[in-house]
């Protein structure tokens, strides 16, 4: 079996590594893979430092159709039996153009659970055999735009968990961003955009930190809302408190050696950062989203509460804080809920079985 992977993004983002995950494992599997991703990209370089085929095209976005003409010529001539594509930006659109009369089947996965038209999603999902959601409740929004259930399957994203077995270098990791040996550390991990919440936490932090003077705040990652934070960070009186980290590539590394991961996101596809955190037996608290409440096990793997509720969100971060014993039950939770249940071999498998059925009903 040959599947070609079309990934579009330039960064090493959650779902670009989930592409790596899946290539590597179908490898492990004896599935002949190449991935279809943009020169010079994070995803390129993970690819060929994993050893997998990589063809350069870029992509500049769903108009590019000077992509979809390239793609498509990449397909006659590695001849798949399946295109599998990754990414909204181009990937979606473009991907299912190129693979429209090819007679090679394609599928897509869906990783995000905003709303879209019937329309749209018609339009858009039309080429492809199976649409992939990461998260029921993404499954949940496709349904709700128009797709047939028997056009939609759920194979949930998965976590590296033997990358988190390692006895963590809390050390290397307090030197590096200056903190004390008393300091309770906890972490925020996603992109500075509205959706990910990042505004609740810094109030919700603000409240509480009388009551824990040695609470330090870690925010890891990068986008259009990092000035605007950084002013509310200043303007709360938290300079001593917060520090922002950008987006890290040995993040993975570091995530272990927090106290507590707090992901606020308003809407998740499934919270890739809160699975990390769970395999490194870090626990999670966030706000009960959907998409967040299938990556944590309120108050077995963390603690959910309502969205955008600062006090309880708060309250909660206090509650951990104070209870180390707590904090090590919960994240031994995590990390043997993540082993179980989101391990990348039951993720290519349920891919494998996918794919099979697939080339089993072709014509």
């Amino acid at each position: 079996m040959k599947i070609l992977h079309v990934e579009t993004g330039r960064h090493l983002y959650g779902g670009a590594q989930q592409v790596i995950y899946l290539t590597r494992a179908l490898q492990e599997r004896g599935i002949d893979n190449t991935l279809v991703c943009s020169a010079d990209s994070g995803v390129d370089t993970a690819a060929r430092d994993a050893g997998i085929p990589v063809r350069n095209i870029d992509c500049a976005g769903d108009h590019d159709l000077a992509f979809a003409f390239r793609l498509r010529q990449q397909v006659l001539d590695e001849k798949p039996d399946i295109i599998h594509c990754h990414s909204r930006r181009g990937g979606d659109f473009l991907g299912g153009l190129a693979a429209t009369g090819t007679s090679v089947p394609a599928v897509i996965s869906r990783r995000v659970d905003s709303a879209e038209s019937s329309l749209i999603a018609g339009l858009r999902y039309r080429p492809f055999r199976k649409v992939i959601a990461i998260s029921n409740n993404i499954a949940e929004a496709l349904r709700r735009s128009g797709l047939g259930a028997d056009r939609v399957t759920v194979i949930r994203s998965a976590v590296d968990t033997e990358t988190f077995l390692a006895p963590p270098n809390r050390e290397a990791f307090r030197s590096e961003f200056g903190l004390s040996d008393t300091d309770i550390v906890i972490a925020a991990v996603g992109q500075l955009i509205s959706r990910k919440g990042h505004r609740y936490l810094l109030e919700a932090v603000a409240q509480i930190k009388t009551r824990l003077p040695d609470l330090k705040l870690i925010i890891f990652g990068q986008g259009v809302l990092e000035n605007e934070l950084r002013e509310q960070t200043a303007r709360l009186g938290l300079g001593g408190t917060v520090q922002f980290a950008g987006f890290r590539h040995d993040l993975d590394d570091y995530l272990a050696c927090v106290d507590l991961l707090v992901h606020p996101a308003l809407a998740e596809g499934l919270g890739v950062a809160a699975l990390k955190a769970a395999a490194a037996a870090i626990p999670v608290i966030g706000f009960a989203a959907e998409g967040l409440n299938e990556a944590v096990a309120d108050g077995e793997t963390g603690i959910l509460v309502s969205p955008k509720d600062v006090d309880a969100l708060g309250e909660a971060i206090a509650h951990l804080a104070e209870n180390p014993v707590l904090r090590r039950t919960l994240g031994e939770a995590g990390r043997a809920r993540m082993r179980s249940e989101f391990s990348i071999g039951s993720m290519a498998d349920a891919h494998v079985q996918l794919y099979e059925s697939i080339l089993s009903d072709r014509p």
